[in-house]
């Protein structure tokens, strides 16, 4: 039986100390922010393919959810498999999902179901490295070999020249784990800023963005060009060719810092009560307005994981029995995930950004379809005293399912199918590679034809399997 997940903390990626140093003495104010890789960052080729500007929303669901008692429900197949939800009828003729969900039910008209995902890791890293940068690697390694794709696409637009916001193009909401993501041969130049804690807490606020305080600007930007004039006396030393990314990184730290509309973006008191109210106030609920608000300022990539104490006992999706009871899980948490991935979704449509903004809702993969029984080793929320029986669900890669919307993309449908019970994807059926080349698509990059050199110079493609699913891109 697989161990209970727990989610880490962020990998950070080292670099010359000597460099670092310095730098933490220099620009003391940009403390948080983490500091680039130190090599030279290469492209085969790269730049957005399209003009009007793409951006994505990627809902996380770290540990998976089960696709029977969501998207995928089978209220034909034996008790063991079905689970005691019922399903209900979308506002699209044919498409029913579980009652769990008839907040996303009522706007099913813009949600285009891919119930036919697959992939062959069965463990947690492994899982999300498959699906998040196409690694095919089926052993849980400690960290990344290949950069997500949202790190990928940060470069890649980065080295394009054609943004002109004054905010980072990546952005982690409370994110998925950087123990299984990161920017791996790119650097720490192209990964995310971290947006961490609860946006819902009253006093909640994102450090290192917008210094209301003219002075304390000023000063930052003399530290700035200090540190500039001296680098001019390194640049005939430079054999790793550093600085190249490291000025990127760094005329982002200070744009963050000192140009007044970055911190206008994450402050989420400009939006009406209502607003707020709409999509729940509530961790996950303010995360998502959040993500909406970024997207619409400038940033090119928002995720955002939906975990923590609105998951139950062990903080995410991971219903082993051991864990959770899986039903009282799923109870626990629709609710709020059902308000907040409905609210996104409308908004977006209402705001006319339904064009420019995909939303994708997935996890590493899905849940057993048969319910097994275990021990609880824990009391808590969604979860019985330590040593009571009751029923779970475990890691299920062999089919699962995923939701999108906006993207431009023709919505009101599913795509694929898994067999009776839930078991294995057997139309339409898509891998990782099918995945990443769709979001790719999606923000204009032509994932076919893209390698960027790893850390031993040799060109790595983006995608090497896998292409658009064609009912999933404009």
């Amino acid at each position: 039986m697989s161990h209970p997940f727990h989610a880490s903390g962020l990998n950070n990626c080292l670099g010359p100390e000597s460099r670092r140093g310095f730098l933490r003495m220099g620009l003391a104010g940009f403390a948080s922010v983490s500091l680039p890789g130190i090599m030279r960052l290469q492209a085969e080729s790269a730049g957005a393919e399209t003009k009007e500007r793409k951006s994505v929303i990627m809902v996380w669901q770290p540990g998976g959810c089960s696709h029977i008692d969501t998207y995928d429900p089978k209220p034909n197949a034996p008790s063991e498999y079905r689970g005691p939800f019922g399903t209900i009828d979308t506002k699209v003729p044919g498409l029913s999902f579980s009652e769990l969900l008839p907040m996303q039910a009522q706007i099913a008209d813009k949600i285009t179901v891919l119930r036919s995902m697959r992939q062959k890791a069965g463990g947690h890293p492994a899982g999300t490295m498959q699906l998040l940068s196409g690694d095919p690697d089926t052993r849980d390694k400690p960290k990344p070999k290949l950069p997500d794709w949202m790190s990928v696409a940060n470069y890649l637009q980065s080295k394009s020249g054609t943004r002109n916001s004054p905010l980072p193009g990546y952005v982690s909401v409370n994110g998925p784990s950087g123990t299984y993501t990161g920017s791996a041969y790119l650097g720490e130049a192209y990964s995310q800023f971290s947006v961490t804690g609860d946006p819902n807490k009253p006093n909640f606020s994102v450090p290192n963005i917008g210094l209301s305080n003219a002075d304390e600007t000023q000063r930052i930007q003399r530290r700035s060009q200090l540190r500039q004039n001296l680098d001019q006396l390194e640049r005939a030393f430079d054999r790793a060719n550093e600085l190249q990314a490291l000025d990127e990184f760094e005329t982002q730290a200070m744009t963050l810092l000192t140009n007044p509309k970055t911190k206008e973006a994450f402050d989420l008191t400009k939006e009406d009560d209502e607003t707020r109210d709409r999509y729940g106030r509530n961790t996950w609920g303010q995360q998502l307005l959040m993500a909406r608000r970024l997207v619409e300022a400038g940033v090119d990539i928002v995720t955002s994981s939906l975990k923590g104490p609105l998951c139950g006992r062990v903080s995410n999706w991971d219903d082993h029995a051991v864990n959770h009871h899986v039903f009282d899980a799923m109870r626990f948490r629709a609710k709020n995930y059902d308000q907040a991935v409905s609210a996104l979704i409308s908004d977006i449509y209402e705001r006319g950004l339904d064009k420019q903004i995909l939303v994708v809702v997935t996890g590493e993969f899905g849940r057993t379809p048969k319910i097994n029984y275990q021990a609880s080793t824990g009391a808590g929320n969604a979860s019985a005293p330590a040593g009571t029986k009751q029923p779970g669900r475990d890691h299920w890669p062999r089919g699962f399912s995923n939701i999108w919307s906006g993207g431009g993309i023709e919505t009101g449908r599913f795509i694929g199918a898994t067999d009776s019970k839930g078991e294995d994807s057997i139309e339409r059926v898509c891998g990782p590679g099918d995945f990443l080349a769709t979001i790719y698509h999606h923000l204009g990059i032509n994932s076919s034809k893209i390698a960027i050199k790893d850390f031993n110079g040799r060109p790595t493609p983006i995608v090497d399997h896998g292409h658009p699913i064609p009912e999933l891109i404009s």
